[in-house]
């Protein structure tokens, strides 16, 4: 049986799905308005995890993930870029799907874009304002904050608290700081859509409740998201989704939810706004993907990771080394296999670092066991979707090894790396044996 760490409870708990037949698991997932960092894809392995433990366990989940696509981040970047907002988030977007399958990350079962749901937002806003728990002002639209008692229950802060402990001066259209925005106003140079309360766009924090609501309806089983959502943002979804449903507890909204802990660059938090940030597509130049992977799964998933050069270049040399040992025997195809050491370990709170020793006391000690190695395989060693290429790749793919093999022969050992490092962008993993060069996706 699963067990997992509920952020509402405070403990671990043992997971008992709403509904077998089909377990739903919604996770916050990216602003398409920069490259994500490693930071942000800490987040998106965890859920990742997560959502691959569940599908090695019950015959169907439903794992959706949102792409955030209106923004005042994403206003400002599209300014600085001086290009439009869709050819902003559209390049971000495709870049964001390229950097996770790098990392063995696989696609959700849905995932819904923020635009595609105004009209359903602006309803939600207005069902909201219709039950006297929100209200509009200068073409504002605030929720109350002090409408839902149980304001707080997650992330354990007061109301008070709301602005992050800072008092500020309350903006005019407000009637008490801690309420949040549902709808702002848009300018005439801003994205934006009519609504009854004029031209504007929705906020943040309502867009994933009703994106959650309506792709999995409530309550579904498991909420996840970073630490750093659990306040304000997660705090506002479940106040705004109980009130317009009429719900007074949580557990009506979501049963579970899982948060996973920071990536930390020296002493802090790894962050755009802070500047300290380190991206995939620079790392990918040095590190295979599954490297890189098992870098970020060799800490549990709610503990901090501290990031630094040390712990790559230790992650690779273990990913070589059980790579190495799996080769070694036959073809065997990723399957979770519950019965299995490393299956246990997963199921008790996705508890990585524990499965990752396991697969290596079998590398130590030449123990060969399929199923076991399938479960790794299955968690740690990239994508469990059909990695099936057509031809035209695949001639590409061998045409590059060609020409790397030409410039080791020659000598041109910088030109063999770049190639290396241009098929391992591809996700395209090499390994030279007895002469010849073997790849593998």
């Amino acid at each position: 049986m699963l067990k997992i760490y509920n952020s509402l409870s405070k403990q671990k708990e043992a997971f008992k799905p709403i509904d077998e037949s089909n377990v739903r698991f919604y996770s916050c997932g990216p602003t398409v308005y920069n490259n994500i960092h490693i930071g942000n894809a800490r987040a998106f392995i965890a859920a990742d995890l997560l959502s691959k433990v569940l599908k090695g366990i019950y015959p169907k989940v439903t794992y959706v993930s949102n792409i955030t696509d209106i923004d005042d981040k994403i206003i400002a970047a599209a300014k600085e870029e001086n290009i439009s907002i869709k050819d902003l988030t559209k390049k971000y977007f495709a870049t964001y799907m390229e950097d996770i399958g790098l990392i063995g990350i696989n696609p959700p079962d849905i995932q819904p874009f923020a635009t595609n749901f105004i009209k359903e937002m602006i309803a939600y806003i207005q069902k909201l304002i219709d039950l006297d728990k929100a209200y509009a002002k200068d073409g504002n639209v605030l929720f109350r904050v002090g409408s839902f008692k149980n304001y707080g229950s997650l992330s354990g802060r007061k109301i008070d608290e709301q602005q992050h402990g800072k008092r500020i001066e309350i903006e005019s259209y407000k009637e008490n700081e801690n309420d949040f925005t549902l709808w702002k106003p848009s300018s005439a140079d801003e994205p934006g859509w009519e609504s009854p309360w004029g031209y504007g766009r929705p906020g943040w924090h309502l867009e994933c409740s009703v994106m959650s609501e309506i792709t999995l309806d409530i309550p579904f089983d498991i909420h996840g998201g970073g630490n750093d959502l659990k306040f304000p943002h997660h705090e506002n979804e479940i106040a705004q989704t109980c009130a317009c449903n009429g719900l007074s507890n949580v557990e009506d909204f979501a049963r579970y939810w899982f948060h996973n802990g920071f990536l930390n660059l020296g002493n802090e938090k790894m962050s755009k706004s802070l500047g300290n940030v380190v991206y995939i597509k620079d790392l990918i130049k040095e590190y295979s993907g599954n490297q890189i992977r098992l870098a970020l799964l060799s800490t549990q998933y709610r503990q901090p990771i501290p990031w630094n050069k040390a712990l790559l270049d230790q992650s690779k040399s273990i990913a070589n080394k059980i790579s190495e040992f799996i080769n070694k025997h036959e073809n065997i195809e990723p399957e979770f296999i519950g019965s299995t050491e490393i299956a246990k370990a997963l199921l008790d709170d996705l508890n990585t670092p524990k499965a990752i020793r396991i697969m290596q006391n079998f590398v130590q000690t030449s123990k060969f066991d399929p199923e076991e190695i399938a479960t790794y395989k299955y968690i740690f060693e990239g994508s469990t979707q059909d990695t099936s290429i057509d031809s035209d790749t695949k001639k590409l793919i061998e045409d590059l090894i060609n020409e790397r093999n030409v410039a080791r022969n020659n000598g041109d050992y910088a030109l063999a790396d770049k190639i290396r490092n241009k098929l391992s962008r591809m996700n395209v993993s090499i390994k030279d044996v007895n002469g010849k060069t073997e790849w593998k996706l």
